[in-house]
């Protein structure tokens, strides 16, 4: 009894103290984040403005056209051509998407509709799992996996090139496309689907005609998720591609991408030099793609709310 007192006592003495204190977390707790979300985008714009001056720098003794134009890369002759690298990356990440893609959406088509319920509950962790292996992993799969078989099985001299560069991206992009696919499958009204079944339709066109435009937007992000996960991708495609500056005539031509050759060259190159100049505008140019594809994922998820 004395403490119920007591306890009113001091209830009394300090109206509305308990009320206060949270509201003072609260207010602290709504500054860190604010002074978080302001460091993270203060630290981003930091690395474009350093990484978009030092490359822009370039241009003061390297023409644009002869940057984005030629495919003439030699560093000792002062010649800073960087077509073939943007050629590459260009072709590798397409290519990949194509064999990728239709795959990474089979499988998900298979895990939203058909897998039952005890194959769900292990593919799902499975594909996780599966983003998470390192890419040098996959490189040195690709390395020594799919290098001697393209070389044994079309009698080329090495292997290396686009098409073993493009098969493993594909492999590394499949669980992006597979799990956001799902999901996007998975999120269709499931009334559409047995309307469509309801009027006599079959199964497949229920889901070629009912079902996947449906879930198109999903669908279409999650491909351009993967693409820019591909052309990004930098120590895979650097032991695969066969690094070397010059047009794919083929897909068994050894070339180089924007990712391969800085990683190759960064370490040789002194900063502030033409060379070290030209590297960095070549990684502002990979901002800028990386950029687009992000303005590609709010179009389709913009779309998506609005269907």
């Amino acid at each position: 009894m004395e403490q119920a007192v007591n306890l009113s006592n001091a209830g009394t003495r300090q109206p509305g103290g308990g009320h206060e204190r949270r509201l003072f977390y609260d207010k602290c707790g709504r500054y860190l984040f604010i002074a978080s979300a302001c460091l993270m985008t203060l630290i981003i714009f930091s690395i474009i403005f350093f990484v978009g001056r030092q490359g822009l720098m370039t241009l003061t003794a390297v023409s644009p056209a002869e940057f984005f134009t030629s495919a003439s890369w030699d560093p000792s002759a002062q010649k800073f051509g960087a077509l073939s690298f943007i050629v590459g990356s260009v072709e590798t990440t397409l290519l990949s998407v194509l064999i990728g893609a239709p795959l990474g959406l089979l499988g998900a088509v298979f895990l939203a509709k058909l897998a039952p319920v005890p194959l769900k509950r292990i593919m799902r962790p499975a594909v996780d799992l599966y983003v998470a292996i390192p890419s040098v992993v996959y490189g040195y799969i690709g390395l020594t996996v799919f290098v001697p078989f393209l070389r044994d099985t079309f009698q080329v001299p090495t292997g290396f090139g686009v098409l073993a560069a493009s098969l493993v991206l594909a492999i590394m992009i499949m669980p992006t496309i597979l799990s956001i696919s799902t999901d996007a499958l998975n999120a269709v009204p499931h009334p559409l689907e047995e309307a469509s079944l309801a009027l006599g339709a079959t199964w497949w066109q229920t889901m070629y005609h009912v079902v996947m435009p449906a879930a198109i937007p999903g669908i279409m992000t999650s491909i351009v998720l993967a693409m820019a996960r591909a052309v990004g991708e930098t120590m895979a495609v650097q032991m695969l591609i066969g690094n070397t500056p010059q047009l794919a005539a083929g897909f068994f031509t050894p070339t180089a991408t924007l990712t391969s050759n800085i990683v190759v060259e960064m370490g040789n190159t002194p900063f502030g030099s033409v060379w070290g100049n030209a590297l960095f505008l070549m990684a502002f140019v990979l901002l800028i793609i990386s950029l687009g594809m992000i303005l590609l994922i709010r179009y389709f998820t913009g779309r998506r709310r609005v269907a």
